[in-house]
Order: C-alpha cells, then sequence, then structure tokens
C-alpha cells in the first residue's frame, strides 16, 4: 500500500465533508440523530475545558481520557504511572519535550525524531505489559496534543502505512508552506470548534471520520482512490 499523498490529503481536508464530520464527532451543531462519540471528550476530560495540568505527569484524568479513543490501560501499569518509577521516568522525558510546539512547525522534527525524548518514551510505555503502539500513543498524545498525532489501526491505514509515522506526518504538514496547517486551521473554524482542539487532532478525526465505516482489518486499500 503506497502512502497517501500530500494532495490527496489537501482535498480531504478542503472537502465540506470533513467539517460535517467534526461537527458530528465533538458535537457542535450535529443532527439529533447524529451518534455520540466519546473521543470529543480526549483532550478536555477532567480540564474543564482548559490544559492548566501538569504537563509533564499523568493523572486519574489522563488514564480516563485515553479510555475515550476505546484503549485501556491495564491497572498495574496505570498505578505506575500515576505513583511509581514509570511515572518519573516517563515525566522525566516530557518535561523536555516542549509542550507549545506544533508537530509540522518550528523545530517540531528534532522533538519526534528516532531516538529522542519522545520517542525514548513512546517505547517506554509500549515495553509495559499489555500496553501496544496504539495505547501507548494516545498516552503520549494527551499530555503532548499538539506534537504527538493519535495513531490507531484506521488512521495508519488511511495514511498508507508511512513508516516513521511522526516524522512522515511532520514532513505533510510543512509541504507548501504549511497549506495543510492552513486548511486545518479553516475547518476548526468553519466547524465552530475552539482553539483547544488542536490542529493534529482535527486532522485525526477527519481522518478518522472519513475511513472508520470502510476501513477492513487486512488488504484495506486506505483512502488513495
Amino acid at each position: 500500500m503506497s502512502a497517501i499523498d500530500h494532495d490527496q490529503l489537501l482535498s480531504l481536508v478542503a472537502d465540506p465533508q470533513s467539517v460535517r464530520d467534526l461537527g458530528v464527532y465533538f458535537g457542535v451543531n450535529a443532527p439529533p440523530s447524529s451518534p455520540v462519540f466519546s473521543g470529543r471528550r480526549f483532550g478536555s476530560l477532567g480540564l474543564g475545558g482548559r490544559r492548566d495540568d501538569d504537563p509533564n505527569q499523568f493523572t486519574a484524568a489522563d488514564l480516563l481520557a485515553v479510555q475515550c479513543l476505546s484503549v485501556t490501560v491495564p491497572i498495574e501499569v496505570a498505578i505506575d504511572l500515576l505513583e511509581g518509577d514509570l511515572g518519573l521516568q516517563i515525566g522525566d522525558l516530557l518535561a523536555k519535550i516542549n509542550s507549545d510546539t506544533d508537530l509540522g512547525t518550528g523545530d517540531s522534527r528534532s522533538l519526534v525524531d528516532d531516538g529522542q525524548e519522545a520517542d525514548q518514551a513512546w517505547k517506554l510505555l509500549k515495553r509495559q505489559d499489555d500496553v501496544g503502539w496504539v495505547t501507548a500513543g494516545k498516552l503520549l498524545a494527551r499530555k503532548r496534543p499538539r506534537l504527538i498525532p493519535i495513531w490507531d489501526n484506521v488512521v495508519r491505514c488511511a495514511f498508507g502505512r508511512p513508516k516513521s509515522a511522526w516524522i512522515w506526518l511532520d514532513h505533510m504538514l510543512r509541504e507548501k508552506d504549511g497549506m495543510l496547517l492552513q486548511l486545518l486551521s479553516k475547518a476548526r473554524e468553519d466547524g465552530e470548534l475552539t482553539e483547544q482542539i488542536s490542529l493534529l487532532r482535527t486532522l485525526d478525526v477527519v481522518v478518522w471520520m472519513r475511513h472508520r465505516n470502510s476501513h477492513r482489518p487486512s488488504r484495506c486499500p486506505g483512502l488513495v482512490p
């Protein structure tokens, strides 16, 4: 499967259907019969609509938030994140990762490159019992929502299963003077979403909503025509 190209991503985000999908997912001006998606609370649960918690330490709200995205952190791992050495190790790594940097801008590439702190944190989480790559990524996305994308089987398939997903997406967001970021900002504004919802999360929801119903566990063609 080949990865989706930049022009196809631009067309997807610019499609009016994407704005409608954002409204349905986040429950903003959605038709009364629309489904309710628990993932709409991933970024705000326990924060009162603000991100004023400790950006480097996991809290019970963080662990509950990832459940909004249909994954559960094993209880012993959760306790270790909240009270044990794992939480301290991850916290030390997060402290070295700027929380105000958006993927696709500034020095974000250096923050998500192989072997850097974000990669180390992801690999450390992934090594825990019954914590796979999806859960590890969602945990980090909760703490660095502007930098770390939510990456699951549906989104990975839609993008064409690119290697080094964070780096690939950083490149896509920089292409053509950041045109994809501009379109994501417009889609977020047109969907009447708050800026608390990062542009990275906006892209994730657009892609996930478009591919979720057609995705197949095996031999899925993705979103590429």
